[in-house]
């Protein structure tokens, strides 16, 4: 996917200068990996029904998650005219819905013992860092 994701920031019109492209591709693809894979935890939470009330506040953050990486994905990949300040505000909220999400669903893999919730931690701190280097670019 990230390759897809280059070729159309290269073939851009109006090519932007707040990041590195390779780095914005990179973002682009973990925040959309990680939406999915966090809206496909929350149903798998779902999905285990003997602990389910143990899980209320997991699939809560695995949807805002979701929903958080999703948009960001698609304000990264809107290149015209680009906002310096949003794009900042944007991926520090990112950031934070991957950790605290992250953090949840790996206390439910150690603890638990659910697999989809370890997978879910790992596509979060992929997403986290992935914004965190970009942020990095952005007020370099």
């Amino acid at each position: 996917m990230t390759q897809h994701i280059q070729d159309m920031l290269q073939t851009h019109p109006q090519p932007q200068t707040l990041f590195d492209q390779g780095t914005l591709a990179e973002c682009i693809a973990a925040c959309f990996d990680c939406a999915q894979v966090c809206t496909a935890c929350a149903d798998a939470c779902l999905g285990e029904r003997e602990h389910l009330m143990h899980l209320v506040s997991c699939i809560r953050l695995n949807l805002d998650c979701a929903d958080i990486c999703g948009t960001t994905g698609r304000i990264l990949s809107r290149l015209t005219q680009s906002n310096p300040g949003v794009m900042r505000a944007q991926l520090q909220a990112c950031l934070a819905a991957c950790q605290a999400c992250g953090q949840e669903c790996e206390m439910h893999a150690r603890e638990m013992n659910m697999q989809h919730c370890a997978v879910c931690a790992e596509s979060c701190r992929r997403c986290e860092q992935a914004c965190q280097q970009l942020l990095g670019s952005l007020s370099a």
